[in-house]
């Protein structure tokens, strides 16, 4: 067994149900939800999915929406006004560019307003089961904390070196662990060191060890 893959054994054990946290009932929904999760927490986001999916249900219903009265729906959560132009954008695209069906793969995805390679990877992965590591920022930190990527990689270089690391039917449950375990363990600001099964395989425990054990 590999270093990476004893590692997400390790992860897994900790999250052995690991799931999206969004709350969603479609696949308009999902995309949707997903897109305005970017520099948002899912907590926010689903706080306001809710009534904005009552009134605008679907691609067609969103498109013809006026821009202010989404941003009314949006105004408590991270880049409201860009991201309530991306989504009526996105509505109308998947309208004039694919028959009004959201595309089931990456490629056709990322032409779309507001989504990059994170968000199609996993609606692609969520709804489509197609395997898929989307890497957000706990993805991204964990992986270069437990010394899984190297520390100079972007997101693309991440997501490729993840997708060698670990066997690629456990691509997407890995992507929801990864996730969670830098939600909720190894977190950007104090992270939960003294509790994490992985230290002896962690830089950023090895740099700060002094100081965690003292606290």
């Amino acid at each position: 067994m590999n270093r990476s893959v004893r590692i997400l054994n390790e992860i897994e054990k900790l999250y052995p149900n690991a799931e999206t946290e969004l709350n969603f009932s479609n696949l308009y929904e999902l995309t949707i939800a997903v897109i305005l999760s970017a520099q948002s927490t899912d907590i926010s986001v689903n706080k306001v999915t809710g009534d904005l999916f009552a009134k605008y249900s679907d691609v067609e219903t969103l498109a013809k929406a006026d821009v202010k009265d989404v941003e009314k729906h949006l105004n408590t959560i991270g880049l409201y006004r860009s991201k309530a132009k991306n989504i009526i954008a996105f509505a109308n695209q998947v309208i004039d560019n694919f028959d009004g069906k959201i595309p089931d793969n990456v490629e056709d995805l990322i032409t779309l307003s507001g989504i990059g390679r994170k968000t199609a990877n996993v609606v692609v992965s969520e709804h489509f089961k197609i395997p898929a590591i989307a890497v957000d920022t706990h993805v991204e930190r964990v992986s270069k904390r437990l010394k899984i990527v190297r520390e100079s990689y972007n997101v693309v270089e991440t997501e490729k070196r993840l997708m060698r690391a670990f066997p690629k039917e456990r691509w997407s449950q890995a992507h929801h662990s990864l996730i969670l375990f830098g939600r909720y363990t190894c977190k950007a600001i104090k992270p939960n060191c003294k509790t994490c099964p992985l230290q002896s395989e962690c830089k950023y425990f090895t740099k700060h060890k002094a100081e965690i054990l003292k606290d």
